[in-house]
């Protein structure tokens, strides 16, 4: 479902709101566990028009992705607080899309391989060996993004 969004002029263009994503460090996904809205930070990685998370095998985040799959990821990429205008400069990105766990070894190593290189580049040996401890305790979050949008305050505009 795309929204329209209220300012249009201050949507980012596509290829600015993927090298947000690309970039960004860490997020927050909102999800809806039955009874309440749910908001977790995360660390993750995004490859193709997906994102990845990693979970631990139970809780919250997890019974919720399974309650319902609909979920949305928010990344900031600048917020600058300007006192004098009363407001912020800012850049940030919202994934709306649907989740899917994966619980399959096979599909979940490729994904935390990207997830390593992503904050730990070039220490693949490093890597594997966490992988390899920690993949019996994980599954991972998939996040199709079914929409992409980008804004920026008006204060970082081009005149």
């Amino acid at each position: 479902m795309n929204h329209e969004m209220r300012r249009a002029k201050q949507r980012l263009p596509l290829d600015e709101s993927l090298a947000i994503l690309e970039k960004g460090s860490s997020g927050v996904l909102a999800l809806w566990d039955g009874e309440e809205p749910y908001a977790v930070p995360l660390s993750y990685v995004y490859h193709e028009g997906k994102l990845y998370f990693h979970c631990a095998r139970a809780g919250r985040k997890l019974e919720a992705a399974r309650v319902c799959p609909k979920a949305s990821f928010c990344v900031v990429a600048a917020d600058n607080v300007i006192p004098e205008k009363y407001t912020t400069a800012y850049r940030s990105v919202i994934v709306s899309g649907r989740l899917r766990i994966i619980e399959d070894e096979g599909e979940m190593i490729p994904a935390l391989r990207q997830l390593a290189e992503k904050y730990h580049p070039g220490h693949s040996e490093d890597a594997e060996r966490e992988i390899s401890s920690g993949l019996s305790h994980m599954f991972m979050l998939e996040l199709r993004a079914d929409e992409i949008s980008g804004k920026q305050g008006k204060e970082l505009l081009n005149p």
